[in-house]
């Protein structure tokens, strides 16, 4: 895998500017897009995720057109540290480093003792020699030391797959077996799928559920995307549940190895006493067990969001904070953010036009990465 070293002539041709060697071992840039091992050598590092591989930097880029600032620490054999970051370049919002944009949760992770902590040093002065507003890391905050303010936090949760059926079953709440077991009486069908039609089923879902919410959908093509660079190459899945052939509920899963992350979830609230959703996810959780998987995902909940996260600890699921962090270039420090899932834009999105809020859907979002 070629891994550039990052120096000062860098600067006129390399994304990140100039950062120097941190600690003794150089820091270099990878571009996962420009480098076709990039997903084999991550497969050696541990804990990388879904969001770490190429096929969601792919998605980005082609959506959204973010630039790919991948930090390396160490030699191209042995990885002590990595962080992966695309900047976000917007003439409404700013120039700023995120690491990952619309990722519920993206740790970097290193395999010593401090090794992080020299790269996100070296991350700063690229973030400087950018011109970044700021730089966001989505998780990782305990590799900074506790004194590090958590930017925004979030709940996550996870379930091991690895029990069999019968003890996947038995250990969600009585509520969620009831609803699953009139979910499989109602005369539902559940399909899995990689195809595009699956995902303009699901994504007129998605659009009815945004709007319950009082949020955008995202534009159309973020999804073409992740059909192309994602569920065509075999790393996720569509699960649709269906009544009288329409889609009424589903759910878009990422695969990364043994771990299966639950990235986007939608239905259709008329016909909620179905209980679709239940047998969309107890569904999920077979097939995904029954074929190997370890653990799933729920991804992140917002602290102020109880009922979504009543739901994913409905099912067994264990229970974690993730801290996000952002270091401000401009004040030279770690700041805090509100999180803004929730505001009065909800209330205007609940009452826009579909049309209209898809077009600003299809406007924003590069903007509020």
């Amino acid at each position: 895998m070629v891994m550039a070293e990052l120096n000062s002539a860098d600067l006129h041709v390399a994304p990140s500017g100039l950062i120097p060697p941190v600690g003794g071992a150089p820091v270099r840039l990878v571009n996962p897009l420009e480098n076709p091992q990039w997903d084999a050598a991550l497969a050696t590092f541990p804990s990388a995720s879904f969001f770490h591989g190429s096929a969601w930097a792919r998605v980005l880029r082609d959506t959204y057109g973010f630039t790919p600032v991948y930090f390396i620490l160490g030699e191209p054999d042995r990885i002590r540290a990595l962080l992966p970051m695309m900047e976000v370049d917007s003439w409404l919002t700013g120039k700023r480093g995120v690491s990952l944009p619309f990722t519920d949760e993206c740790d970097s992770h290193e395999t010593e003792t401090g090794a992080f902590q020299n790269l996100f040093q070296a991350a700063q002065s690229c973030a400087k020699a950018r011109g970044w507003k700021y730089l966001e890391c989505r998780g990782s905050r305990s590799l900074l030391g506790g004194d590090v303010p958590a930017s925004t936090s979030f709940w996550g949760h996870r379930l091991n797959l690895d029990t069999g059926d019968d003890m996947l079953f038995a250990q969600t709440e009585s509520s969620t077996r009831r609803a699953v077991r009139k979910a499989e009486q109602s005369g539902l069908t559940v399909e899995f799928s990689h195809s595009l039609d699956a995902v303009r089923g699901f994504y007129g879902l998605l659009r009815k559920t945004r709007k319950r919410h009082g949020l955008p959908s995202q534009p159309f093509r973020f999804f073409e995307n992740i059909h192309r660079h994602v569920l065509t190459q075999n790393q996720g899945t569509v699960v649709l549940a269906r009544h009288g052939g329409s889609p009424v509920a589903g759910a878009v899963f990422f695969h990364a190895g043994k771990k299966v992350l639950y990235k986007f979830g939608a239905s259709d609230e008329t016909l909620q006493h179905l209980r679709a959703n239940n047998l969309v996810m107890w569904e999920a959780i077979k097939w995904h067990a029954r074929n190997g998987f370890a653990s799933l995902d729920f991804g992140r909940t917002s602290l102020g969001n109880p009922g979504l996260r009543r739901f994913k600890l409905s099912w067994g699921a264990q229970e974690r904070r993730i801290d996000y962090v952002r270091y401000d270039c401009r004040a030279d420090g770690f700041v805090t953010v509100r999180d803004e899932a929730t505001g009065w834009h909800n209330r205007v999105f609940k009452i826009l036009p579909d049309s209209l809020s898809q077009l600003i859907g299809t406007v924003l979002y590069k903007h509020v990465a």
